[in-house]
């Protein structure tokens, strides 16, 4: 199957390209928890990034045939069950050193391989990737064993994100000294570790700078450097030390919080 990875990380640390109706809506719903959006709010969030009245009625259409959204009402919308579920994951980034314990050397596999329904690929692609699992071999997916409750906890948490239920989850132990290496390089573990530095000085130079402009330009600032830096953290594949530096994360993680409780305030003002 094709190795699922994570977005490449970026040249720059505010996002360059207008966020699509879909991701807005998304976005938009899972801040929003269990408070019903209605459309009227969606329009004008998503006007903000020139996204047309239109773009977004097609947009709720297509995440509601998804299932990844159901109707709250009349002109109203929450996020469905599969959608919840995604939501869970994107909202734990605020807990994710919670979600750590110290690695033995372990590692937890996937055997997803490659399927012919085009929707059940996509949906392991999606589970795999955002739980930071890469391909070791062909169909064999794999990520350290370092996340609490281990493989037990990580089988529900991908299968509630839709992996395929036939696919094996388990645990592997002492893999040979050539494969063991090629499980450690698996992911970019020096770019990793300089994009923790280096989101975290742009975030604090916008903190600097939000308040200083007029409120739909803060509000667009705040969402785009925010949601860039809250992707880099949702995808981060969670390595133990040794494979990156724990305390460079943690300080990049202190940052993005008082970010994102900066654009919730902005963002509030804005929709008021």
């Amino acid at each position: 199957m094709p190795r699922p990875s994570p977005r490449a990380l970026p040249d720059t640390v505010t996002r360059s390209d207008a966020p699509s109706a879909r991701e807005l809506l998304l976005k938009l719903l899972v801040s929003r928890k269990n408070q019903p959006l209605d459309a009227a709010t969606a329009i004008r969030a998503c006007a903000l990034f020139d996204v047309a009245d239109n773009a977004v009625r097609v947009a709720l259409n297509r995440l509601l045939a998804s299932g990844l959204v159901e109707t709250a009402g009349r002109g109203a919308y929450r996020l469905g069950p599969q959608g919840r579920a995604m939501g869970r994951e994107v909202a734990a980034w605020r807990d994710l050193e919670q979600q750590l314990v110290p690695w033995d050397g372990g590692w937890v596999a996937v055997l997803a391989l490659a399927s012919p329904d085009r929707k059940v690929q996509r949906a392991n692609q999606r589970a795999l990737a955002l739980l930071g699992l890469r391909e070791l071999t062909a169909g064999l997916c794999v990520r350290p064993d370092n996340l609490d409750g281990g493989v037990m906890r990580l089988r529900k948490r991908l299968r509630d994100l839709g992996l395929d239920r036939g696919a094996p989850v388990f645990q592997v132990r002492e893999l040979d000294t050539p494969l063991d290496k090629a499980a450690r390089g698996l992911w970019p573990l020096q770019a990793l570790a300089a994009a923790y530095d280096q989101t975290q000085a742009h975030l604090q130079a916008s903190l600097t700078r939000l308040p200083q402009l007029p409120l739909e330009a803060a509000a667009r600032e705040a969402w785009l450097t925010g949601d860039a830096a809250i992707r880099q953290l949702v995808f981060d594949p969670l390595l133990p030390e040794p494979l990156v530096p724990a305390p460079a994360r943690a300080a990049f993680l202190d940052t993005v919080k008082a970010y994102d409780d900066a654009g919730k305030r902005i963002w509030r003002r804005f929709l008021a």
